[in-house]
């Protein structure tokens, strides 16, 4: 059965400490430095290998494997379809961030054709970008997303039926389902939306999580609830987006399992 309340969060979040799995990131140039340093402070291990002659053998050896496609071109494709295939032959978990799809044709393809040639475990994105995944035209200007459809729930629940991942959409109130089962977390904070690259954070931490626990579902929620909790406790401490980003990793590296089971908001079905 799959482990969602916030003690589960909370024992996974202790497990990736343990355990220190290593996560390899093909990422986008503009977040990279945050990513990694997201995935350090919750206790795994970043590497950012991108070059075509050792994405393959990287992926075998990590324990999940991140495709974010935030500065995009084909070749970066065809790299990160070679680095998901090596990871599916592995079984390493592989977790899809479509940064921007259905602001392009282009980029919507380039989603389409990662998911076709390599099984992603967990796709995360925001509201909009898993609508246009999802067959409806979202609400996206460049890589943000300018608002939720309303029918988001079942557009999340299709997208993971169709693909076989779960999907977390990502918002005010986050969607996560693997098409049977859908988890909604309330957690997180307005200052998220003012720093770059926030959704490629939480990203990194639902691999990271991915990385010790085989449950997609329970993985990228407690990833999501640990980031999102994490968030608001920076949210206290900051003056605006600049020092919120610098207090963000800070509480990230600071967060315990009692902070989680006392502050997660999370709600089955």
């Amino acid at each position: 059965m799959t482990r969602i309340s916030a003690q589960d969060a909370a024992a996974l979040l202790a497990r990736v400490r343990s355990q220190r799995p290593l996560v390899h990131h093909i990422t986008n140039l503009v977040t990279m430095n945050d990513v990694a340093n997201t995935t350090i402070a919750l206790g795994a291990s970043p590497v950012m290998a991108h070059a075509r002659e050792e994405v393959e053998e990287m992926a075998a050896q990590a324990a999940a494997l991140v495709l974010n496609i935030g500065t995009l071109t084909a070749e970066a494709v065809d790299v990160m379809v070679l680095a998901g295939r090596a990871a599916n032959a592995r079984g390493v978990p592989v977790i899809l961030d479509p940064v921007g799809a259905g602001a392009t044709r282009f980029r919507s393809a380039q989603s389409r054709r990662i998911l076709a040639e390599v099984r992603c475990r967990c796709v995360r994105g925001n509201a909009g970008e898993i609508a246009a995944l999802a067959g409806r035209a979202g609400t996206v200007r460049g890589v943000d997303a300018l608002g939720a459809p309303r029918e988001i729930e079942a557009l999340a629940r299709g997208l993971a039926e169709q693909t076989g991942a779960v999907v977390a959409a990502t918002g005010v109130e986050d969607v996560v389902t693997d098409g049977a089962a859908t988890v909604r977390i309330a957690n997180g904070h307005p200052l998220l939306a003012r720093i770059t690259g926030s959704g490629c954070m939480a990203t990194a931490a639902v691999a990271a999580f991915a990385a010790v626990e085989p449950d997609a579902l329970a993985a990228a929620v407690a990833g999501l609830v640990c980031f999102e909790v994490a968030a608001e406790v920076a949210a206290g401490r900051a003056a605006g987006p600049g020092t919120f980003r610098a207090a963000l990793m800070d509480a990230l590296d600071a967060l315990d399992g009692p902070a989680v089971e006392r502050r997660a908001r999370v709600t089955v079905g």
